[in-house]
């Protein structure tokens, strides 16, 4: 499925959920700090096919293509809707990557009248650009418009996820009007389709409607866990169509093994360290049962991936936990969404440190419990979401070992650090953790569809800092459009906790208008025993291994831009000397070379070039500090010497 969050996800350590009504108002407060953003110009080529992956099992894409009568008319400029709906429909197949499995129904094409005038044009199978073309090329306008038989219909022509397996399964709808048969009722199908299982929703492209049928066909998509496009022209038909149809084929590539969380302690699973898929509903409790000893860490994420269509609230939470005996808590952290353009994965991540004493209220061995909680407004998605379990245990320092010091001060790798500038290379990021795409240090440039989250991975080791500049591109906008949507990145240790919000170093999410903006984000140095630290974004950086950073857009950019992808440039560095352990005084090493699969550099010519021009930085007022600040969260930047006094489980509360 589809896809940290943002205005983008920010992630919070606090033993209570965050007060919403106080939070509602420093949210208006920091979107007025947003209002100027005076960035240099970078322009970005067309958009490209994207890399061919495999697909998960059980996914695939069913366009519902609108033959009625009304499709014979004009589309404005001098053409006929269904011709231009023809070109649309060549375009995404054009852009969709190799293999992704693709079925084509059309409703209204076989008789002037009939409420059930639906059929299977082309099946779902491995994608069949030239069958595609020839059906929906033989398709005439006749009839009615039966959309809530037709949905109903589409669902069953999509293959069956196998058991245990989370695809993605889309129906994307292109229509000019609304349903003329009244029954089914297509708000109500559409809404017991994302109800039937977590791996299935409905975008809609609405073409050339207003009043009425805009309403039922946004109705459509929200009930359906969708997106809706609005495509006034047969221009952003094509481009419209084209998104949701790329956006279908990147979901979120999940990996586990199945598993199901209890809602309380009792009866809970027992799991070791590893991999697992769950699903969690609005307000539901997921735990599962784990035994540790007193002196291992035991690293504990979860990511949740609803459809980039799901209802959200801003203020919505998703809280990891590590609980012992009744109602005990070693540790917890909250991850919010920030936004309401649409759900983005997102993903907390929390661990259970022994002190350094060994006297904490968490450092004795036996059962413990990982817990789960989504926390929903009213109006959120009430479906069930899938989630992805990851379950890590670090085993302690060889016995004699003295650890380097530790490292909480981000200090070559602030803001100003100095990025590489060399011309770009092509990329093309992973749909998650999972396929992250592996980077080295360097400038490279990909493109990102609105509502989507791009992932990469870049090897970090003892005594380096993960440092990187994501530029979102100048982008040709679409009509007068004055919306503003959102960009935003983070940045996430090799067990998954993300580290790059509340900082006050960086900020996390930046608006977009179609005009330049960027955003900077690392890590401090990772160091053995940051884990004894107090900040949250230190005590996850204290292992070496892949880092990842996550790129997203916000969906409203769908409504901004006039290429159906936007063109983003990542300027990526490592800092630091690589130190060959996590000892006191251990040697340093040469940087392994790193296999970065990377494409030409780019030229810088005309229509698929893309120019070495940096975007100049911006700043939204600090939206990290403010929320810290009005949560009454204060953390001291302590430098601890190991063998001092320690915090890890001995922070525990009951």
């Amino acid at each position: 499925m589809a896809r940290p969050p943002r205005r983008g996800a920010v992630a919070l350590e606090v033993g209570v959920p965050p007060d919403r009504t106080k939070l509602r108002a420093w949210g208006r407060a920091l979107l007025a700090l947003a209002a100027a953003v005076l960035p240099a110009a970078v322009v970005l080529p067309a958009a490209a096919a994207p890399r061919a992956t495999p697909s998960a099992e059980g996914s695939g894409l069913v366009m519902v293509l609108d033959s009625s009568g009304s499709m014979a008319g004009s589309d404005g400029a001098g053409g006929t809707r269904i011709a231009a709906a023809r070109k649309a429909v060549g375009t995404v197949v054009d852009a969709l990557p190799e293999g992704y499995p693709t079925g084509l129904r059309v409703y209204g094409a076989d008789k002037p009248k009939g409420c059930d005038d639906t059929r299977l044009a082309r099946p779902v199978a491995p994608l069949d650009r030239a069958g595609l073309k020839q059906a929906v090329a033989g398709v005439t306008p006749k009839g009615d418009t039966p959309i809530g038989l037709s949905l109903a219909k589409a669902a069953q022509d999509l293959p069956k996820p196998a058991a245990g397996a989370i695809g993605k399964r889309t129906i994307v709808l292109i229509s000019d009007g609304e349903d003329t048969c009244r029954t089914p009722q297509p708000c109500q199908i559409a809404s017991q389709l994302a109800a039937s299982g977590v791996d299935l929703h409905v975008d809609v492209v609405g073409f050339q409607v207003a009043g009425t049928a805009r309403n039922q066909l946004e109705c459509i998509a929200k009930s359906g866990n969708g997106q809706y496009y609005d495509a006034p022209d047969a221009q952003s038909l094509a481009r419209q169509l084209q998104r949701a149809g790329q956006l279908s084929a990147a979901g979120y590539r999940f990996q586990g093994n199945e598993v199901h969380g209890t809602g309380d302690r009792k009866g809970a699973p027992v799991v070791g360290p590893g991999q697992y898929l769950d699903s969690i509903g609005p307000n539901e409790k997921r735990y599962y049962a784990v035994d540790l000893d007193a002196a291992s860490v035991a690293d504990f994420s979860a990511t949740v991936v609803p459809p980039s269509g799901s209802a959200i609230g801003s203020l919505d939470t998703l809280r990891t936990q590590i609980a012992y005996d009744a109602d005990g808590s070693c540790q917890s952290s909250t991850a919010m969404f920030g936004q309401r353009e649409g759900a983005t994965p997102l993903t907390s991540g929390v661990s259970r440190i022994p002190s350094q004493s060994g006297t904490g209220t968490c450092d004795k061995p036996g059962r413990y419990w990982l817990v789960v909680e989504r926390r929903a407004d009213t109006g959120s998605d009430a479906a069930a979401w899938p989630v992805e379990l990851m379950f890590h245990v670090e085993h302690p320092l060889a016995k004699g070992t003295t650890p380097a010091q530790s490292a909480p001060e981000y200090g070559a790798g602030g803001k100003g650090a100095t990025l590489p500038t060399t011309p770009p290379k092509d990329v093309t990021g992973g749909t998650g953790f999972n396929d992250a795409r592996s980077l080295g240090p360097g400038v490279w440039r990909d493109r990102i569809l609105p509502a989507q989250t791009i992932w990469y991975k870049v090897p970090v080791s003892w005594g380096q800092q993960l440092r990187y500049d994501v530029e979102f591109a100048n982008e040709p906008r679409s009509g007068q459009s004055s919306h503003t949507s959102f960009g935003s990145t983070q940045v996430y240790t090799p067990f998954r906790a993300p580290v790059g919000s509340g900082t006050g170093v960086f900020t996390p999410q930046v608006p977009y208008n179609g005009r330049p903006a960027s955003l900077s984000m690392g890590t401090v140095p990772v160091s053995w025993t940051n884990r004894y630290e107090t900040h949250p974004n230190v005590i996850p950086v204290h292992a070496k291994g892949d880092f990842y950073i996550a790129v997203t857009l916000g969906a409203r950019t769908a409504q901004i831009a006039e290429n159906p992808q936007i063109g983003v440039v990542l300027r990526v560095a490592v800092l630091g000397q690589a130190k060959a352990g996590p000892e006191a005084g251990a040697a340093a090493v040469k940087g392994e070379a790193i296999d970065d699969g990377s494409g030409p550099v780019a030229t810088g010519t005309a229509g698929g070039g893309w120019p070495a021009i940096r975007v100049a930085g911006v700043s939204v007022g600090g939206l990290g500090v403010l929320l810290l600040a009005g949560l009454g969260l204060s953390y001291v930047w302590a430098r601890r010497k190991p063998g001092t006094g320690g915090a890890g489980g001995g922070r525990g509360t009951r």
